[in-house]
């Protein structure tokens, strides 16, 4: 495949914070929340580590069953015409991109792409800045210094948010919030006819997603839903990556926090968490031990096991051809969030080296393990048209890869879940979905999609302190 548009030729200069005279303060404490304060951030953060992009000097947008292919050629061309000086040589130095794919390849959403000018990271071993021009010109620590001045909003700490009030989870708890596609009842009959399905034996299991409308009534204060998110959520991963290309700057914009890592390679090594099996913390009773509850209602519940598993197994056969070796736990762990427990699995892969002698891309991975049975079902294809024909919506970027890559095969892309997609400056189009098997309760899934929708809905109407 080739691509119409002539790649960019960009100029890559990675460097330490700390030879950069204006990230002297962030080097010392180099939480990257404290830089979401600037002007429209790409972000990847886990507990305050991570990615923060800036600017932009390069874009890739595509649509369709191709869009993995398209965009990892682009790729390529890009990544071959850079000219990089890494001074650091870590995974999320050098040339970088973030990027977010949409769920279907039916959808009208674009997928692809983005090329900061600016990107600012941190990891166990310290920060550093790198910096993306278009042009063949030899860049310095200067030219660094001044990007970092011109695009950087740098706080002395983590944004702080009010926290929104703990609220019973329904929809009268959030009056701005208003149907999407579905209203709550022709839900819950949605799901019932997916039930009815796999009790038909058509399928085994479906993941349906229903959509809310926000309206803040005001602009959305971005940074402060991003500060709210990285910092309540801290064990999720805190996206943010706009594809231009709308009138309306905001529009377009996906944000949340994800808890599922679809695949991350790093070195070589591939890994993965899945997540499938449910638990709303507002169902713990007076009294009993979260730990113990959660332990026993999840991990008792032959239901939320076979849900579980279907997702597990779904990862592995689209992982499988990559890699040498695959290791996985034998039981799930319970993994406690602010407002949920999940069953949760983690997955690691040593991968293998092609034919060519190059191993495989973290889009490639990404492509071949989308969807999971945790967002789709099984089988794929058969749950894939019942959800176009029970959901009545575009999912768009809801529930499809989302995260960043380098040019050094390195790449983290997690599954965009808790999160919302801006409509315009003031309003979101919020999203959730659950597994349904054969025993699934309508009202019991949609009660999950509230806790599972309650992030975004507590997080977009944070103000600043």
């Amino acid at each position: 495949m080739t691509i119409d548009t002539p790649p960019p030729s960009l100029s890559v200069l990675t460097v330490p914070a700390t030879d950069v005279q204006a990230a002297a303060d962030f080097a010392t404490h180099p939480d990257v929340r404290r830089l979401l304060g600037s002007r429209d951030p790409a972000t990847w953060i886990l507990r305050g580590q991570g990615l923060v992009g800036l600017g932009r000097s390069a874009e890739f947008r595509v649509r369709g069953g191709t869009r993995f292919t398209s965009a990892r050629v682009w790729w390529d061309a890009v990544r071959d015409a850079a000219v990089v000086n890494d001074r650091v040589n870590r995974p999320g130095t050098g040339l970088l991109a973030f990027g977010a794919f949409a769920f279907s390849p039916s959808s009208t959403a674009d997928s692809g792409l983005v090329v900061p000018e600016l990107v600012i990271g941190s990891d166990d071993h310290g920060a550093w800045v790198t910096m993306i021009r278009v042009g063949s010109s030899d860049l310095t620590v200067s030219d660094v210094d001044a990007a970092w001045r011109s695009l950087v909003v740098e706080s002395p700490a983590a944004l702080e948010t009010h926290d929104a009030a703990e609220t019973g989870g329904a929809a009268s708890s959030y009056p701005t919030a208003t149907p999407g596609a579905l209203d709550e009842n022709r839900w819950m009959e949605a799901v019932a006819d997916g039930v009815g399905m796999i009790q038909a034996g058509d399928l085994e299991k479906l993941v349906l997603a229903r959509d809310v409308v926000v309206n803040v009534g005001r602009p959305i204060d971005l940074s402060a839903v991003l500060a709210r998110l990285s910092d309540r959520y801290d064990s999720c991963w805190t996206y943010c990556v706009r594809l231009g290309g709308a009138e309306d700057p905001d529009a377009g914009r996906l944000l949340g926090a994800t808890p599922e890592m679809l695949i991350r390679v790093k070195q070589g090594t591939a890994s993965a968490r899945v997540l499938a099996g449910t638990l709303d913390r507002h169902d713990l009773p007076d009294g009993a031990n979260p730990e113990d509850f959660a332990g026993v209602t999840l991990g008792g519940s032959d239901k939320q096991q076979r849900e579980h598993k279907f997702a597990v197994d779904s990862l592995l056969a689209g992982l499988s051809p990559y890699a040498e070796t695959v290791h996985g736990e034998e039981e799930p762990f319970i993994l406690a969030l602010p407002n949920v427990w999940h069953l949760a699995s983690d997955v690691r892969a040593q991968l293998r080296t092609g034919v060519d002698g190059t191993l495989p891309s973290p889009l490639e991975l990404a492509e071949a393990v989308h969807p999971t049975a945790a967002v789709c079902g099984t089988p794929t294809e058969v749950a894939g048209g019942a959800i176009e024909d029970l959901e009545r919506m575009d999912r768009g970027l809801y529930a499809g890869p989302v995260g960043w890559l380098d040019a050094s095969g390195n790449g983290e892309w997690g599954i965009a879940l808790r999160g919302a997609v801006q409509a315009d400056s003031q309003r979101a189009r919020v999203s959730a979905g659950c597994g349904i098997v054969a025993e699934s309760d309508p009202q019991a899934e949609l009660a999950e999609t509230w806790a599972k929708l309650r992030p975004m809905l507590e997080a977009l109407p944070a103000i600043h302190d």
